[in-house]
Formats: C-alpha cells, sequence, structure tokens
C-alpha cells in the first residue's frame, strides 16, 4: 500500500480520511515488534490516535444525526446505523452516539479531545452526565468533571461523580431540596416525570412492596433478552416491556407448546417450545394442560389459522403463531423482540392483495412498519423455502431497481 503525499493543511476531509483508512489496515497487518517495552510505547501512542480519530468520527455522527440521514436509508434509529453499517456493539454505539448529541454543548471537552488533551474515555464520561442536564447545568457539570480530570482522578471515579451530578450542582449552589422519598412517607407509591429538551421524558418514582410485586410480575417476564443478539441492557428491556403494557401488546400467552396434533393425542413425535427448545411428547401433553400454557397445533405445511378476506385484525392466537415464527422484527438486522412488534400483512392488506392468513402475516415493529409502508419500493420481501417466513431487506436510497439489497456494511466488505 502506499500514500501519496499529501499537504494535510490543504487536504480535503475525504482525502485525509482515505490517507488514515490505508495507514490504519497496514498497521494491522504489521506483525508487532519483539520488544514488549517498544510494543507497549507504541500502544500508547496508538490510543492517542485512536482518540483522536474518535473525536473526528463525532463530529461526523454528529452532522449524520442532526439531519436525519440514516431514516432515508431504512434505519430507525441513529444508533442502529452504528450497530448495523459500522458494526458496533449496543453499548459502543450508544456511548459514540451520546458524544455526537453532546459534542456542541461540550466545547470545552470537545476543544481538549479533539486537540489530544482528554482521552475518549473521559469525553464519553462527561458527555454522558451532561446528556441528563439543561444547558445551564450541562456547563456546571463540564467545569466540575473536568476539575476532576485535572486532579488526575480515573475516569471510573469521574464516573461515579457524573452519576450523582445534579446533587452536586446542587450542593456547591446551595439549591438542594428533600429527596421525594423524604417528603414522602414509603407507603404511598409515587410517579414523578419532566419533560426532556428533545421531547422525551425522566421517570423516577417509588413503589410500595405490594406495588412492587405487580410490577417484577407484570415487566419481569417481558423484559427478559429477546435472544443472544438482543444486546439492550435491562433498563432498556424494562421501558420497552412498559411500552408493550401500556400499548396493550403484552396480552398474549406466555408459554407455547408448539406440536402436531398425533402428539398431543398420543403420538411419539416432540413437541418443542417457542425457542427451538425440544420437549418429548409425554411431557409436551402434560404441561399444555398447565395454566398459562397454550398448545400450538401444526397442520400440513406449519400453516394454521387461515381466516380468509373478511377479518381484518389479527386474532390473539394468529399473533401467538408469529411471535413463534418471529422472535424479533423480520426487517433483517433489526434486533426489536417480535413481542413488542406490531403484525403486518406482507403485501398490505388495505389495498385488498392480503388475506389475514397466517401466511401472508409478519411482525415488523412499529417504525419498520410506517417505512414499509411508505417506501415500498425500497423494501425487498423474501420467502423461506418452507414457506412458514418472510424476511424484509432495505435497498439504500435511490436504488429502486434492484432486487438484491444494498451492498454490505464496509466491515464486512473484502479487502
Amino acid at each position: 500500500m502506499e500514500v501519496a503525499g499529501i499537504d494535510v493543511a490543504e487536504a480535503s476531509t475525504t482525502e485525509l480520511v482515505d490517507a488514515a483508512s490505508v495507514i490504519a489496515a497496514e498497521l494491522a497487518r504489521r506483525t508487532p515488534p519483539e520488544s514488549a517495552a517498544a510494543c507497549m510505547e507504541l500502544a500508547e501512542a496508538l490510543a492517542a490516535a485512536g482518540d483522536l480519530q474518535e473525536a473526528a468520527l463525532a463530529g461526523l455522527v454528529e452532522v449524520v444525526d442532526r439531519g436525519r440521514e440514516v431514516q432515508r436509508w431504512g434505519f430507525p434509529s441513529t444508533r442502529a446505523w452504528l450497530r448495523s453499517r459500522l458494526g458496533m456493539r449496543e453499548a459502543r454505539a450508544k456511548e459514540r452516539l451520546t458524544l455526537a448529541r453532546q459534542h456542541r454543548r461540550l466545547t470545552e471537552v470537545a476543544g481538549r479531545w479533539a486537540a489530544g488533551e482528554l482521552s475518549t474515555g473521559y469525553a464519553a464520561t462527561i458527555a454522558d452526565a451532561a446528556a441528563r442536564l439543561d444547558d445551564t447545568d450541562c456547563a456546571a457539570a463540564q467545569e466540575i468533571l473536568l476539575g476532576l480530570v485535572e486532579q488526575g482522578c480515573s475516569a471510573g471515579k469521574v464516573a461515579a461523580f457524573g452519576r450523582r451530578i445534579r446533587d452536586i450542582i446542587a450542593e456547591r449552589d446551595g439549591t438542594g431540596t428533600p429527596p421525594h422519598d423524604a417528603r414522602r412517607g414509603y407507603e404511598q407509591s409515587w410517579i414523578d416525570s419532566s419533560r426532556s429538551l428533545d421531547g422525551g421524558r425522566y421517570i423516577r418514582g417509588w413503589l410500595n412492596a405490594e406495588d412492587a410485586a405487580i410490577w417484577d410480575g407484570t415487566l419481569a417476564p417481558l423484559a427478559k433478552p429477546a435472544g443472544t443478539d438482543d444486546h439492550r441492557d435491562q433498563a432498556e428491556r424494562t421501558a420497552a416491556a412498559l411500552s408493550s403494557v401500556l400499548s396493550g401488546g403484552h396480552k398474549a400467552t406466555k408459554v407455547t407448546v408448539i406440536c402436531d396434533l398425533d402428539t398431543l393425542t398420543g403420538g411419539t413425535a416432540p413437541a418443542r417450545l417457542a425457542d427451538g427448545t425440544p420437549i418429548p411428547a409425554a411431557h409436551a401433553r402434560r404441561i399444555a394442560l398447565a395454566a398459562g400454557v397454550s398448545p400450538l397445533l401444526l397442520g400440513r405445511g406449519n400453516l394454521p389459522l387461515y381466516l380468509g378476506h373478511r377479518v381484518r385484525f389479527a386474532t390473539p392466537a394468529q399473533r401467538q403463531v408469529l411471535e413463534t415464527l418471529y422472535p424479533t422484527c423480520a426487517v433483517h438486522g433489526c434486533e426489536i423482540p417480535g413481542t413488542l412488534c406490531e403484525v403486518d400483512h406482507v403485501h398490505g392488506w388495505a389495498l385488498g392483495h392480503s388475506p389475514t392468513d397466517i401466511d401472508q402475516l409478519t411482525l415488523t415493529c412499529g417504525w419498520h412498519n410506517r417505512y414499509k409502508h411508505t417506501n415500498t419500493h425500497h423494501i425487498h420481501i423474501t420467502r423461506e423455502h418452507n414457506g412458514n417466513r418472510y424476511t424484509y431487506r432495505l435497498h439504500p436510497p435511490g436504488d429502486t431497481t434492484t432486487s438484491a439489497p444494498g451492498r454490505p456494511p464496509p466491515w464486512l466488505q473484502a479487502a
């Protein structure tokens, strides 16, 4: 590989990114030196260079996020784009998005970061604390937390202060107020909410023992990871479970045993749970009669519950089948659990092309359901050979003619 000599000050951003990519590719191919001391020195220098690259990345992502460009490409959020196109894990995508969104508010942090005077770890810690504050408190938090960095505090200690930064600011300014649970007793439950700057809401509260038991019994089953690809943390899964309950999407049998009619009436063919776990026939017959467990009988071709053209909405039993077939949204790469998705008529019921039959339905998250019906030419639909499942793949903007989805993410492309 060769990088043509360029004037760094005069080169365009594209030229600099291309040059950095070439250098990074060559570095990745190199065998490290034999000397551990030399490797330690090089690692520190390379990490510092990586921090500068992260600062540049935050600026680029901020523009992408502010311009809502990712929605044109069929991604419901910038974080989904970071996961799918940049190959980031959920935690890293969340951190990078927070850095991008706080980039303009934390001018001192951004300046020190870009000058190589602040690591990405410190910048991310301060950005995470500032994301929960208004502009006035954000400026105060930046001053306090940068002061801790200058004192030599570790990123972990700065993060600990960041988690209680509101209290620290209140203590410094003498504006502290008693906490809610000090003004109220512990017998009455309470919930308080306040609107954030971007239209969302901050929620805090207290549940007494009885209400806490109801909370746990209702939300805990819905807040479990949807599978190995569910990278949401517990707090995010709990919020999704609460939204599902509030919207009525949780009203479904919690456990499903899938079996043939012969199995239920004495046959020996094994059944299975919705996640694919095999169940012996005798065990399936026994638990199919338990409370909260529903047997799902499969006919020929595994296509039960035909309703014809007259019924608009899928029945609870049909939704149960779909949740078994679709652990997540039918759009390739979308990780929203099927239990939180909406039933979608594959070919559009409103146009009269698709009856409410189980082999004409699928599950899509709310965002992709709306995207599909307003961007029909950007969706490529395929069906498995056995006819049980559909997969939706997204075309890039402007590509409405090819049947294949858009090019793979850069991190999957061959060199």
